[in-house]
């Protein structure tokens, strides 16, 4: 049986509708062609967060279940140690064992010793082949806890033109074309884990003039644009809602410094853009080694558009509170952190973000963002691209799932098995099942799907979702008809309501959530501060 390559690709803080074939106005025809060529998810749902949803990607499991329920901060013992556990199998490690050669270029984030090689770093969960950073977030002229194999090699970001987006493409082809060259008869894994679009917003000049005057119209009315092109696209039922304007959010007529606004959209966009283009050169290498054909392509968000303000009086505390922020860029200059009217983001001499009122665009048409678990938080773009093995699939797929099931779709594939045991630990069984029927157009039997973040909960079955923001009511929607969850069904259905909650409430327990007072408890005691809402 011939075993086909696989390419999971990893957006980070990427919101449901930015890229072309999800409605957005970001140029993205490197993915676009993946979807035209594939299949498109129209209810797919990550977990959230970035370490979370990359712990639940990687294992197959909740993340609560292999220790990163929050960020990969050690709270142990009352807290989440933050730290891929010893009990549960990486899909490198299944994949490895299956006889395939496996590699990361980019952002791992699930281990809480970052300078140091321990037993959840990478190397040592399964990748052979590791190119990338530790750490969560930072500079794209100057990452932190950079990393090749378990050698630090932040020197090589001191060098003039260095650009992380690039060098995790160019470490990404150079991993396939080596892969080819030496191995060519093998199957290869290949995990390409971009920090784009995650604040800060750096970008290069000429990719941020390409959207010179394309968000000049403003949020509200592009947000009424992607909710026509996204019910055009098929993604969306025709009459779907949008969801209210966060009250938060300004009108884009009584917004002061308009030309700025639009600036920070434009830089964002172009961080979008620059990914793309390097997933665009890896197709071009899969293809001229022959291998695209017959390789599996996955690409997703780890979470809602990001709606984390970096107001100057404090955007130093904030940030430095999940990584060092460094004062100078390479040529010297003072970097100038926060969202600063009139500073020009893109430069090494910034450190921006943009924003809320953006961010409620990237999650056109739904609620809230990133951390929380309403759709715009766990909603998003699922494209899947198999030729050889897809024969006439669906363009859409609208059967709902969520992380847990990538794993088992992708061992399905490799003809791989996943383990019972690792070392002498236990692993829980998976959590989700393969979505090959799914993807293939076939019927498949509803289940529950569950989330659980920062005290953020909802459980959906069917048409209906449960959830709720911490310490606040219930809320019920009827998702089928109402995606953008504007009316609340609750007190029209209280029955359903006390069977979905104890439904969550046994997952919670099975699973390990920890309750959240508890975990506030233990950060007030330790003087940790909380991010911003």
């Amino acid at each position: 049986m011939s075993r086909p390559d696989i390419v999971l690709v990893l957006a980070d803080d990427m919101g449901f509708s930015d890229i072309g074939c999800y409605g957005g106005e970001i140029a993205t025809p490197h993915l676009d062609r993946l979807a035209r060529e594939g299949v498109r998810f129209t209810q797919f749902y990550n977990t959230a967060r970035c370490s979370p949803s990359r712990a639940s990607l990687l294992t197959g499991l909740h993340p609560h279940q292999v220790g990163v329920g929050i960020l990969n901060f050690d709270d142990a013992p009352d807290g989440y140690p933050g730290d891929l556990t010893d009990e549960s199998v990486t899909i490198a490690e299944a994949l490895a064992e299956a006889g395939y050669s496996t590699y990361l270029s980019g952002k791992w984030h699930v281990s809480s010793e970052m300078d140091r090689p321990s037993h959840s770093w990478p190397t040592r969960r399964g990748f052979q082949h590791f190119f990338g950073t530790l750490e969560g977030a930072g500079s794209f002229y100057q990452p932190r806890t950079l990393t090749r194999g378990e050698e630090n090699v932040e020197r090589e970001g001191e060098q003039p033109g260095w650009f992380y987006t690039d060098a995790i493409t160019d470490e990404a082809v150079r991993f396939i074309g080596e892969h080819h060259r030496d191995r060519a008869e093998d199957p290869l894994f290949l995990y390409l884990a971009y920090t784009a679009p995650h604040w800060p917003l750096h970008a290069h000049d000429d990719d941020i003039a390409r959207y010179d005057g394309r968000f000049d119209a403003g949020w509200d009315r592009l947000r009424e644009e992607r909710l026509a092109r996204l019910v055009d696209e098929g993604i969306l039922e025709p009459g779907t809602e949008l969801a209210a304007r966060d009250p938060r959010v300004p009108s884009w007529e009584e917004q002061p410094d308009r030309d700025w606004e639009a600036l920070r959209m434009q830089t964002y966009a172009a961080q979008v853009d620059r990914m793309d283009q390097g997933i665009g050169r890896v197709l071009a290498e899969l293809e001229r080694t022959g291998r695209l054909d017959d390789t599996i392509v996955v690409f997703l968000s780890d979470n809602g558009g990001c709606a984390e303000e970096m107001p100057p009086e404090s955007v130093a505390e904030f940030v430095t509170a999940f990584v060092p922020l460094k004062e100078r860029t390479r040529e010297g200059e003072t970097v100038v952190p926060g969202n600063v009217p009139g500073l020009r983001p893109g430069p090494e001499s910034t450190y921006m973000s943009y924003g809320r009122s953006w961010a409620h665009l990237s999650n056109t048409p739904f609620r809230e963002y990133k951390h929380w678990v309403h759709e715009g938080g766990i909603a998003t773009p699922l494209i899947v691209r198999w030729p050889a093995g897809l024969v006439d699939p669906p363009s859409l797929c609208r059967t709902p799932s969520q992380l847990v099931d990538v794993m088992p779709t992708l061992l399905e594939a490799a003809g791989a098995t996943y383990p019972s045991a690792r070392d002498g630990h236990a692993v829980p069984s998976p959590e989700g099942t393969s979505m090959w029927p799914a993807i293939r157009g076939d019927e498949v039997d509803e289940r529950r799907l569950f989330w659980e973040h920062e005290g953020n909960g909802a459980v959906r079955e069917g048409r209906w979702k449960l959830v709720r923001k911490h310490d606040r009511p219930w809320e019920l929607y009827d998702v089928e008809a109402d995606r953008a969850e504007q009316h609340d069904r609750a007190g029209e259905h209280p029955e359903l309501v006390e069977h979905l909650a104890a439904a969550y409430d046994a997952w919670t327990e099975r699973c390990g959530v920890i309750d959240r007072q508890q975990v506030l408890d233990l950060y007030a005691a330790r003087g940790r501060g909380l991010p911003p809402e």
